[in-house]
């Protein structure tokens, strides 16, 4: 096992709209907001995973079922140690985007999905 699946992402217009969406829908809390981010922990977790929402700018929502417009969504892996994340990801086959942050790395694995390593500082 490279980390642990910390949260999952999804796009969006209003990341606080579409919190309280989703925290009504599974019976979440709203954990963190702010103007282009916002998180909703689960009852039936520890608190981790959790739905965190997005704010992209001119975003456009996926078409269904069609794929002119794909669906957006990202996992986020938490690791001990980014360096030794990365050169395990590598390893398995995943590309290195070379979007990085002290606390996150951008990868996309074999198929194209997006996914980062994260470090919280909290």
């Amino acid at each position: 096992m490279i980390g642990t699946l910390d949260v999952v992402v999804l796009d969006c217009s209003d990341p606080r709209v579409l919190a309280r969406f989703y925290a009504e829908l599974l019976g979440g809390e709203i954990v963190g907001f702010d103007e282009g981010w916002a998180e909703v922990a689960l009852p039936f977790t520890d608190h981790r995973p959790i739905l965190a929402f997005q704010r992209v700018e001119a975003y456009r929502a996926p078409e269904w079922p069609g794929q002119d417009v794909p669906q957006q969504v990202h996992l986020d892996v938490k690791v001990d140690d980014l360096d030794a994340g990365e050169t395990a990801v590598l390893g398995i086959g995943a590309m290195a985007t070379g979007s990085t942050t002290d606390t996150f790395r951008v990868y996309l694995d074999p198929a194209g999905h997006p996914f980062c390593l994260i470090r919280p500082t909290d």
